[in-house]
Order: structure tokens, then sequence, then C-alpha cells
């Protein structure tokens, strides 16, 4: 013990007591997915704080020099059988009736009893330290060791401060009308029971009006159940905004929506707004479900959430190499489903799995936050097969020796701090849409490949507008890169209309027998909705310099390796309440797009002129110089203001009362030519994500003269980061002046438009070869790959629920010519995949 005890003297100040701000990784290995519960438990670095599996402290410790860890390792204590229980070692579980996690009537979060050991180890011969053995030491050796342990066993791991260990999807603020409501004295006396809505009759989902006492339907929910929005279009026109739902009222509270806020909320004053109406909320007792209980109810109905899951058979287990499972981290079936068909991909495997101990010996000192280490990992654990096996059930001795479906699995938790640090909402957990996560992905794969092999070229294609207009016969060709195709849904081409319109008319009779109906949509409608051309209304054209009707074709200027298809399932009603579509879709497994293939400039067809637009200006405008160009000291009258556009002031209006900031929804109106509601919000919907979303409108050209920027207008420091990050000045200054000198936004341009940059010789007037006449060709270099328009399907994910803010994703994937349903940790043969239900499909092009 003496010699130990020497050895610990020697790297004694190696040893680090964790202070505030440590990052203290002692749950996950950085490199692998190994734990304290794994064989040989985990090495905790005592001077980085950094986790090791038993198969990587020796690398490290080469690496570093550094000697000390402490050894932690876990095992499960067996369950104790519960009473109640009949005998299966499981008490029953709970239905749930709230929308929460780890709170009491919520949904169930397992916490396991462990049995811990922990001990110093020294490298390289391993040498073991126990507690006991501590207490035989020099103070200052035990001292020192002894507040090591004890402060990272105390700390925090990182990981469990991401996990979700208990969220409650009910929290709900105070309503902003409720201390200050304004009530009628219309005499309503609401009975204790026999409520109807006043227009349509329906007897359940009832809310009353607190302002004037109205009983009224609640909304339809996606799937045809619910009400028919009677509550809803009775605050459209009185502007009355708080209802209470009838039949959730008790002692405790009920159920009280703000139409103004658009959210449950909490009405401190609810015994009083109800007494105004002659209802004693001491009395009450609930009749219905809560709008959480009739959510969680619509979510496992059988139908879209059963399919899907096909939960109506037994599905075979399958465990092995590219089938494992990945734990659900709260919410992040998304980043599952994506993270596992990515890595079906060859061009990922190749990228990071087959290269991961060069990756390893090459990671910085603290693997933890290097992108490719941890996308190595991942793709490593998900490949490899090491912890694709059955999940132990500690609790029944007794069980069958048939393997459930359930697998040990990985816990994705370094890798999803990392790829959400930063963003609004992949840094929460929250659920999200896994087409943006997608893109979100691929981006930083962009980000990261610069000057190596890039995997997300397997998406990555040439997208041809061509646009036309009808009265010069002239045509415009502009192409665009993209990375996935979003097909429309033309739900007037249902094939089962008639059905349709039965269980709408059944549903607005108050029938509630009447049958869900999903609308048949056959894929060859939904491609020829994509394919046709668009009539753009007010089209400015060059040629005959006005306004005039245009149409755009779209077509595909080169076919990816991989080829990713959206369904436009999320969509937003009249009311722009967000919804989705319950359609069926007859996806095929085989697909030729040969015929959408682009054909470029037409034989004999002439082109627009390259003339810019004129700005909108206000018709009292005078314009005496043009921003100042030829004004002096003497005359501010030439220094006139910027000029001012000319904007729908009903759309911006509209805009405004949806919430979205007033900045974002004059541009809106600006950037689609004043063309109405529709479509400035979808400009909206697809520019929420822009760093300068908020900022004002800045018209073309306002901040110089006609075309250009000059150098000396932008920003030094923007152009320094730019430049420190590897670029040139003349790219640093091209990416700044394409964003209105914004940093953030120049920083994403860049990093977008890399083979450009790359390709180009930018001149001192900005222009460049690209965008010249002539440079509409792709530039050359690895831009795009091509080949063939022929495809067969190898996976899609599926989406349940009613918007991609809440529900559930599952993925499945043809493996060795046969589906397999990757449902977080279990991975099983899929019997039924339901190919018509899908959201994102994956293509791959096949080899002629």
């Amino acid at each position: 013990m003496a010699e130990v005890g020497d050895v610990l003297m020697s790297v004694l100040s190696t040893i680090r007591v964790p202070k505030p701000g440590d990052r203290v990784h002692k749950d996950e290995c950085a490199l692998s997915f190994s734990s304290p519960e794994s064989e040989g438990g985990l090495y905790v670095c005592m001077n980085s704080f950094l986790g090791f599996g038993s198969q990587y402290v020796d690398r490290y410790h080469a690496r570093t020099g550094q000697r000390a860890y402490l050894h932690i390792t876990r095992s499960r204590k067996p369950k104790k059988e519960d009473d109640s229980n009949s005998g299966s070692g499981h008490p029953p579980k709970k239905k749930p009736t709230r929308l929460a996690i780890g709170i009491e009537g919520g949904f169930d979060v397992e916490q396991e009893q462990y049995e811990e050991d922990v001990k110093v180890v020294i490298l390289p011969d391993r040498q073991e330290v126990t507690s006991e053995d501590l207490a035989t030491m020099p103070d200052v050796v035990r001292e020192r060791v002894s507040l090591s342990m004890t402060g990272i066993m105390a700390a925090d791991s990182v990981s469990h401060a991401l996990q979700v260990q208990q969220w409650d999807g009910e929290v709900r603020q105070e309503s902003r009308h409720a201390a200050d409501l304004k009530q009628l004295d219309n005499g309503v006396k609401i009975p204790p029971s026999g409520w109807r809505c006043e227009v349509c009759d329906l007897q359940e989902n009832i809310w009353m009006n607190l302002t004037d006492g109205k009983l009224l339907c609640g909304r339809r929910y996606f799937d045809g159940s619910g009400g028919n929005n009677h509550a809803l279009l009775h605050f459209q026109e009185t502007g009355y905004p708080i209802a209470v739902k009838l039949g959730t009222i008790t002692p405790d509270g009920a159920d009280v929506y703000s139409y103004d806020e658009d959210d449950m909320v909490l009405d401190s004053k609810l015994p009083e707004h109800l007494a105004h109406f002659g209802i004693n909320m001491m009395t009450m007792e609930k009749t219905e479900r809560t709008m959480t209980e009739l959510e969680i109810a619509v979510n496992q109905r059988v139908g879209e959430w059963e399919v899907i899951q096909e939960s109506g058979t037994t599905l075979r287990p399958l465990f092995g190499s590219g089938l494992t499972g990945m734990k659900n981290l709260g919410n992040s079936c998304y980043l599952n489903s994506v993270m596992q068909v990515l890595f079906t991909v060859p061009d990922f495997q190749n990228k990071y799995v087959s290269n991961i101990d060069k990756i390893i010996d090459e990671a910085p000192s603290d693997p933890t936050q290097d992108f490719k280490t941890q996308v190595a990992k991942l793709g490593y654990g998900l490949l490899s097969g090491e912890y694709s096996k059955p999940a132990p059930d500690h609790g029944d001795e007794n069980a069958a020796s048939e393997p459930r479906g359930d697998q040990i699995g990985i816990a994705p938790r370094m890798f999803k701090a990392l790829v959400g640090r930063g963003h609004p909402e992949f840094s929460t957990n929250r659920q999200q849409d896994a087409q943006e996560f997608l893109l979100h992905f691929i981006n930083m794969v962009e980000r990261n490949c610069r000057s190596a092999s890039n995997p997300s070229e397997a998406f990555r294609f040439l997208v041809e507008e061509r646009i036309v207009c009808q009265q010069s016969q002239k045509a415009k060709y502009t192409q665009r890169v993209d990375y996935i195709v979003q097909l429309p849904v033309p739900m007037d081409q249902a094939t089962n209309t008639e059905e349709l319109q039965e269980a709408e008319r059944r549903r607005e009779e108050g029938d509630s027998s009447a049958p869900t109906v999903r609308a048949q949509i056959p894929f060859t409608a939904c491609m020829a909705a994509l394919s046709e051309p668009e009539i753009l209304a007010d089209f400015w054209s060059s040629a005959v310099q006005s306004k005039t009707t245009a149409t755009k074709t779209t077509r595909f200027a080169s076919f990816p390796d991989h080829l990713v298809i959206q369904i436009k399932k999320f969509t937003f009603g009249l009311d722009w309440v967000p919804k989705k579509l319950d359609v069926s879709i007859d996806v095929p497994d085989t697909l030729d797009l040969s015929a959408l293939r682009a054909t470029g400039q037409q034989q004999g067809e002439e082109l627009l002129p390259e003339v810019a637009p004129p700005p909108l200006m206000t018709p009292d405008v005078e314009v005496k110089g043009i921003l100042g160009f030829h004004g002096n000291e003497e005359d501010d009258s030439l220094y006139s203001p910027l000029l001012s556009p000319v904007l729908d002031d009903s759309t911006v209006s509209q805009l405004c009362e949806m919430g979205f900031p007033l900045e974002a929804c004059r541009k809106a109106a600006y950037y689609t030519g004043n063309t109405g509601i529709d479509a400035a919000m979808n400009w909206i919907m697809g520019h929420m994500d822009d760093p300068d979303f908020g900022s004002p409108l800045v018209l073309p050209g306002c901040s110089s003269g006609p075309g250009t920027t000059p150098t000396e207008s932008l920003s030094e420091e923007h152009l320094a980061t730019i430049v420190s990050m590897g670029f040139s000045r003349d790219q640093a200054t091209k990416a700044l002046r394409a964003t209105s000198n914004v940093l953030d936004r120049a920083v994403d341009w860049i990093f977008s438009h890399l083979d450009d940059l790359e390709s180009m010789d930018v001149s001192e007037g900005g222009r460049s070869a690209a965008e010249s006449e002539g440079g509409r060709d792709p530039p050359p270099g690895p831009r795009v790959r091509d080949g063939p328009g022929k495809y067969e399907l190898f996976a899609f994910i599926s989406h349940m629920g009613t918007s991609t803010m809440c529900g559930h994703y599952v993925c499945h994937i043809k493996k060795d010519q046969q589906w397999v349903i990757f449902n977080d940790q279990k991975v099983c043969a899929s019997e039924k995949p339901p190919k018509d239900l899908g959201y994102l499909y994956f293509y791959r092009r096949v080899a002629e």
C-alpha cells in the first residue's frame, strides 16, 4: 500500500476538485456509449472530468499522460415485487391523464435503483485505491483525493442535466384578460347539466364564453372528431376572449381557453366569473374529459398511431449490426428516426464509421464538443451491434426466455446536446419537425466538411426554375441547390370523395358514431401538382417593363444519389390554425423521374433581359436625389429620405394580429408584391428562422448606389470575423453584401454557397462569372452528383399526432429485403409497413 501511496503522491498535482461550471462526464464515455452500467464500468479522469470506457481509457492516458481516474461501476438492484401485482413482477401501469413525464397522472419514467462501487485507479498498471485504502495514507493525499472523489460524485453530470426526468406539458400561464374580464349583465344562468351547442345542438365538448355565457361547441380535431368550431367563430365575431369547458369544472379548477392568446390558461377569478352565470364551482363534479385527456385519447386512438407503430400485431424483435435502438430522451424521436435513416446511407457510413479509429485518434482534447467525433460515435453505436442486445428485465426472474422488443440501445445525449447547441428549438426538449432537423443536420455536415469528403452530397441536387413571361414569351432560367422534394397534397384529387362528404355530413349533424374516413390521394396526383406550371399573377417582366402574368415550371437539373420526398401534410386552415392533413397516399416502391429532367434554354427561345425591377414607391414621393448621391451640405432637399414602399395595410395588419413582428409583416407584404394574405403568410412561414426576420425592411439598393454596396459600408469587424474562419476578404465581402451586412446570416450564407465561392473569381465590382449572363451552368467541381432518375424506396419516417410540435415519430428501413421498424428502443421485423402514411420518404438510385 505504501507503493500505491507513493504513486498517488506523484500524481497529486494533477488531481482536481470540480468547481462550479466544470463539465463532469460521469455517466457516458466521450468516445462510445459505455457507462458505469456497462461491462468494465466508466473511468472519469480526475483532471479533465471526461469519462471513458474500458476500451478507450488507455488510449486517453497515452495521449494526455493523465494517470488518475475515478472508476465507477453500477449494477441494478432487483425490483421488489408489488403486493398488489398479479405476480408478473411489474405493477399495473396507470393510464396517463396528463401531458407530463415523471409527474402524477403523466407518463411513467422508471427510476432505476443501483448499487454503486467507486474506487481510484492509477494507469497504466490499473492500480486500485478504495476509500478504505485512502484512510491509511498521508493526510495531504487523503484530503485531496477524497475531496476530488466526493466532488465528482456530487456534481451533476452533463448528461443528467440534459436528460428529461420530469416534464409538464400542462404548465399554464395566467390569462392577461382574467383580472379585468368584462362580463355582460344579460341575465343568463347556466343549468347544472343538459348543455347543448346553441348553433348545432352538439351535446359534447361544450364551452361557455365567460363574457356573455354563450354555450358553443369546441374546435374540430384533425381526425374529424371534436366540435364544429362554433366557440371559436363566436370569438372571431365578438372578440370575447375566454371560455371554460363545461363538464371539467371541479372545486380545484377547470379547462379555460383564451382564444385571443391561443392557449390553455389560468383564470385566478374563475369562481367569481362562474358565479356571474349561476355556477357554484365548489359543488361541481367532473363529467367530461379534459383537453389533455382528449389529446392523449385522440393520439392513442385506433388508427394512425396503431397502424404506424404496427401495434395490432406481435412483432419479432431484431438484434445485431445495424439494428440498434435509440433511447428517447424526451421528445427526441424526431432525431432518432432521422439518424437511423442517415446511417443507412453508404456516404455517412464511409465518412464516419469506417474511419472511426482515425477520427478518435485525431479528436481534440475535449471530444465531447467535436462534431466529427460525436457523429462517428453515434454511427458506430448504431451499426456495430455492440448495443443491440435485449434489455435485461431485472424484476421478473420467471419471465419467458423469448427476447422482448426493448433493447439496451444507445442514448444520444452528447450528440443531441452538440447538434442542438445554440439553436432555439433543437436545444430544447420540445418535439420538433423531423424534416427541419434533417436540414439542420445536413447544414452542420456542410459546415464541417468544407475541405473533405461531404456525405450530404448524396442528397444534394440542382433545381431549375423556368419562368416565361406570357406577354413577351421570353424566359428566365435560375438554378438553386436543394436537398428535399416537397410534394403537395391536392385534397381535391381524393378518390373517396363521397365517403369523406358523408362522414363530414354526419359529424355536422352531431352523429358521434360517424366513422373517421381518411382521404385517399393518388401519388400520381401529387406528382402532377408538383410538375404543373404555376401561374405568377404579378410578375414584373423586364421585357415589357411592367407587371404581367407568367408561368413558372420547376424541374430537376440533376438527380441525386438519394432522393428525399416530404409529403406536405402540415398546413394552415382558413383561420391560420396549424392542422395536419389526414391522408393516405399510395407511395410507390419504385420511382422514375426521368420525365422531370430540366432541358435548359429551348432552341430559338429568347431570354428576359437582366434588368432589376424598379423599387416600389409611394405616389407622393418627389425624388430629387437618389439617397443623397447628388446632394451637398447647403441643399438638404437633395438628401431625400429612403423611398417609402407601398404596402398593403390590410395584409400587414392581419399578420401583426397573428403575433408576428411588424417589420417582418412589412417585409412579407413587400416581397410578395402585395398579392394578399396567403402569399404573405407563406413568405412569413418560409423566413421565420432568418436571423433578420424582425429587422427593419431595407429596400434593394437603398444603402448605396444601384447594384453595389461599397466595401466601406461593411463592418470591418464582420469582415475580420469571416476572414478568420478561413475565407478570403472578397468572399466575406460578397457574403455580407448578400445579407445586408448581418453577420450571423452572412455566415449561414457563405456555408451554403461554398461551391459557388470556391469556383468563382469575385471582381471588385462584386459580380462574378456565376452571376453573369454566361454563368447559368453549374460551376466545375463536385457540386452535385447526377445520374439516371430511377429510384427505389428504402426508408420512410412517419409522424403520429396533430402537428409537428407534438406526437411521435418512427421510421421503417428496408434491410436485406426485409422492412424493419425502428420505434426508439424497439427494433422489430415489420409485418405491415404503413407506406401510405409516411411523412418523409427516402429513395436510392437504381443502378442501370
